[in-house]
């Protein structure tokens, strides 16, 4: 086991409430370059906030990206949780515009992810300040023990979920444990916690970006191969093809190799979608 600031008394938190929150990773100057590499990549693209076609599996496309996600300030806390060997399913940007109504309505992420057993972590690495002002995360701890929830669909234009999925079942908002962030730190919580967050309040962007870790071991249990990015450690079980590494690659078999991943991971999270939920 490496030597990390993320003890076993975290760890520990983190197996009993399904999240911890925060731990600190990157100085405010690396964070403020990451956020301007960020806008900058944005800036080239045709809307803003970036859209969904491109604020997931960024890592196989851009070699900062990939850098980030295998960072080992990351990976150590993670290899605490779920082992040596560590492959990234998939990268995703949440952001909030400035005083916006965009929530993220309550949700397990283990529903539309189809891998199993149900095992893999999201790290959520703070961009910017994510205060409970600006729509932190919410957490209901404990709730990962209950197993995967029934969820419906609903069409929403104030929800991040691209098909408004959300858990029908009523929360106690007051029970409900906020985690925010500074620039810099992140989140740890597991693929079946339930988790919410609500609007932007705040006079600056809230950006945070998803990166969910699984061990090698896992499946995924969608019609089609997935295909995910090795991060620390060997893959000696093959469930899953691996992706390129942009730093090794042209600009241009970069872009080809985006398209192809996100492709293959919008077509399995629609027939999760299908499988898992009901209409609302």
């Amino acid at each position: 086991m490496r030597d990390t600031h993320f003890t076993p008394a975290m760890a520990a938190a983190y197996q009993r409430d399904g999240f911890y929150a925060p731990v600190d990773a990157f100085s405010r100057t690396e964070v403020a370059q990451m956020r301007q590499r960020l806008e900058a990549f944005e800036a080239t693209l045709p809307e803003r906030p970036i859209g969904r076609n491109h604020r997931r599996k960024l890592h196989v496309l851009l070699p900062w990206m990939r850098d980030l996600v295998e960072d080992p300030r990351i990976l150590d806390a993670v290899e605490q949780l779920i082992g040596p060997d560590i492959l990234v399913f998939t990268s995703t940007f949440f952001i909030k515009e400035p005083n916006s109504d965009t929530i993220t309505a309550w949700h397990q992420d283990g529903t539309y992810f189809g891998l199993e057993p149900h095992e893999h972590v999201t790290a959520w690495v703070a961009f910017s300040e994510a205060s409970e002002l600006a729509g932190c995360m919410r957490f209901i701890a404990g709730s990962h023990k209950r197993g995967q929830l029934e969820h419906v669909t609903q069409t929403s234009s104030n929800n991040l979920n691209n098909l408004g999925q959300h858990i029908p079942e009523p929360f106690d908002e007051a029970q409900a444990a906020t985690a925010p962030l500074q620039p810099g730190q992140f989140s740890l919580h597991h693929t079946l916690v339930v988790h919410s967050s609500e609007p932007n309040r705040s006079s600056d962007r809230r950006i945070g970006l998803g990166i969910s870790y699984i061990p090698t071991r896992l499946r995924h249990k969608g019609s089609q191969p997935m295909s995910v990015t090795l991060v620390r450690g060997e893959d000696r079980f093959g469930h899953f093809e691996h992706e390129a590494d942009p730093r090794k690659s042209s600009p241009q078999e970069a872009i080809a190799a985006h398209a192809r991943a996100y492709q293959r991971y919008r077509e399995s999270y629609e027939e999760q979608m299908r499988l898992s939920t009901t209409r609302g």
